[in-house]
């Protein structure tokens, strides 16, 4: 089966216990970095990822706590040798900033840097993102407070699900883009523009029949139980709080 690592739990405040909200699905053939928080290459060796087996990044959104990483996993993976190509995946806006703060940093002039291409995903409901030999994983545009996208993956080993909503309030692209999904990874940071709270998550994850809510980007000063109490006050299914590097198969 497919292998599901939350590297980080946190909404846009980390702590020492807790990283930025970012994940990795790592398949018989390779893994594949969902965002970019904070230093993704220490999060992926502390989850047990082969470095060399990372096919590509999605990058859902461009906020810091999303994108800040990226450089420094480009950078980390060119001085340790890499060679082999990777691709970058997210909305076309997303993916220009991405390139400008590259830019910023000139790595156009680093010698000897393994191949990176930018692929474009498109701005509607069940746009393919990227399909690898073990992965297929589609997107829907969600509502944020700039362009984002929540996406859904497929593992073609088990046929089975999760989306990851990413950073929105309630919507609903990303409830038929869950549709009976076997887990929903979903924010709840808080009722604000653009944003979730824990009883909205379970209702979206009511309306979308998933088996199983996983509560992420959360407040990490809040009680877990509360957060999981406030989830069932909407949906009947299985809520789960997560802590940094639990892992789920599907």
């Amino acid at each position: 089966m497919a292998r599901l690592v939350i590297l980080g739990t946190a909404w846009v405040i980390p702590d020492k216990a807790h990283e930025n909200t970012h994940l990795v699905v790592s398949g018989e053939h390779g893994a594949v970095l969902i965002d970019a928080g904070t230093n993704p290459l220490v999060s992926l060796e502390r989850a047990g990822v082969d470095l060399d087996r990372l096919e590509a990044l999605i990058v859902t959104h461009f906020h810091p706590d999303h994108v800040s990483g990226v450089p420094m996993l480009l950078l980390n993976l060119w001085l340790i040798g890499r060679q082999q190509p990777l691709s970058i995946h997210g909305l076309r806006v997303t993916l220009d900033k991405v390139q400008g703060m590259m830019g910023l940093f000139e790595w156009a002039e680093w010698p000897q840097f393994y191949p990176v291409t930018f692929d474009k995903v498109s701005a509607v409901k069940g746009a393919l993102v990227l399909e690898t030999l073990d992965f297929r994983i589609v997107a829907a545009p969600t509502h944020h407070l700039v362009p984002s996208i929540a996406v859904r993956v497929t593992s073609k080993a088990s046929g089975r699900s999760f989306a990851y909503s990413s950073d929105t309030s309630p919507c609903d692209a990303l409830v038929d883009l869950a549709r009976d999904a076997d887990i929903l990874l979903h924010e709840a940071s808080g009722a604000s523009a653009g944003h979730s709270n824990a009883a909205m998550a379970g209702s979206i994850a009511r309306q979308a029949g998933v088996r199983h809510l996983v509560l992420v980007h959360y407040d990490v000063k809040s009680d877990p139980a509360d957060l999981v109490a406030e989830a069932q006050s909407t949906f009947d299914g299985q809520v789960s709080v997560p802590q940094d590097l639990d892992e789920f198969k599907f």
